[in-house]
């Protein structure tokens, strides 16, 4: 653990010290998000904050390479595949933030860095279902690779208030490091450094890095370089993790085993992928394109309702603690025990989301 706890530290500091450098950058480029009407910041700000997302894990990788646990993590290809795959996207999505890409351009950049996880071992072996499914390879990498698309563009499509993103991953980041580091100990202990706990681990640390800069007000926003970095990573862990799951270590309660392992990965991005799935909806109803924006996210809706712009994002980040933590904590409680905190944690989510707005306190 205090291996894990000193690469969350390294990332979150080397964000940090990383990110005034590359907002420099981003003012000397000219990479600025133009105010549009369905934005709700006043003036424009750069971005390309990702490439600092992408410099600290690269950061973290570098130390935990030299650690004496965590050095078993790298023996494989998987985290290699990680970082050349995080390359790509991050690039792609920097180039996109200084010039505007199209949808095909920015598709064909993460199929491919899909294909490089997959190639490189990040793919899913099997699938949680009845006990342990091996489906045909090709079925298999083409799962991997939908998983990564999906991820991504959801953490993209919720990207739209001051850390908004970067605090709903480093939540989804922290409840899947929990659920990943549990499993690990019930293998043998020289099993127990992953690269799906690492990237975890690194992922919260970066993003509890790059929050301090881009809390409301924002200074520099991640763009689709970190947006699009931290759905592959969150995709990559969950992929290296799942495909590897027998859900008899999962919990000795059959039914927590059998649904737990489905569920959690799923549950860990619940909002992201609610935000994805209904803005596509929404979008095809209205005649429009999925990829054309609209201002009928979730967190319009939060502001609509009354809340200010950091009441929004704390209730959204409530929100994702609720079903992010509250679906790992089965794997850790008794299932009626962990039903009922999640019940009266929704409760009270829904009293602070629906009967404390917080339109006139500077939230």
């Amino acid at each position: 653990m205090r291996e894990y706890v000193l690469v969350c530290v390294v990332a979150a500091v080397f964000t940090y010290l990383v990110t005034p450098l590359v907002r420099a950058v981003a003012v000397a480029v000219g990479a600025f998000t133009p105010v549009r009407d369905r934005d709700v910041h006043a003036e424009p700000i750069p971005r390309l904050g990702g490439v600092a997302i992408f410099l600290g894990f690269v950061g973290a990788s570098a130390v935990a390479y030299h650690l004496p646990y965590l050095h078993a993590a790298f023996t494989t290809g998987e985290l290699k595949g990680v970082l050349i795959g995080g390359a790509i996207v991050c690039a792609l999505g920097a180039v996109d933030d200084i010039h505007e890409l199209d949808w095909l351009t920015k598709l064909t950049g993460q199929v491919l860095a899909a294909g490089v996880l997959a190639y490189q071992g990040v793919q899913l072996l099997s699938v949680p279902i009845f006990g342990v499914t091996v489906l045909p390879r090709p079925v298999l990498i083409a799962i991997t690779v939908f998983i990564v698309l999906a991820t991504a563009n959801a953490v993209n499509f919720i990207d739209g208030l001051d850390g908004l993103a970067a605090g709903l991953v480093a939540i989804a980041s922290l409840a899947f490091f929990a659920y990943s580091y549990l499993l690990a100990r019930s293998y043998d202990p020289g099993s127990l450094f992953t690269a799906s706990t690492f990237i975890c681990a690194a992922a919260l640390g970066c993003c509890l890095g790059f929050l301090p800069h881009n809390f409301h007000p924002a200074r520099l926003f991640m763009g689709d370089a970190g947006a699009l970095l931290l759905g592959l990573l969150l995709a990559a862990a969950t992929i290296s993790m799942t495909g590897n799951v027998d859900p008899g270590q999962v919990s000795s309660d059959q039914l927590t085993a059998t649904v737990l392992p489905l569920v959690a990965p799923m549950a860990v991005l619940l909002l992201p992928f609610l935000d994805l799935v209904l803005s596509i909806v929404r979008r095809l109803r209205k005649g429009m394109r999925p990829w054309h924006a609209d201002a009928g996210h979730l967190h319009h809706k939060m502001m609509q309702i009354g809340h200010g712009h950091r009441g929004a994002v704390l209730i959204l980040y409530l929100w994702g603690a609720v079903v992010a933590l509250g679906s790992v904590s089965f794997a850790y409680v008794g299932r009626l025990l962990a039903g009922a905190l999640v019940v009266g944690a929704a409760l009270v989510a829904a009293v602070v989301t629906w009967w404390v707005p917080r339109r006139h306190t500077g939230l």
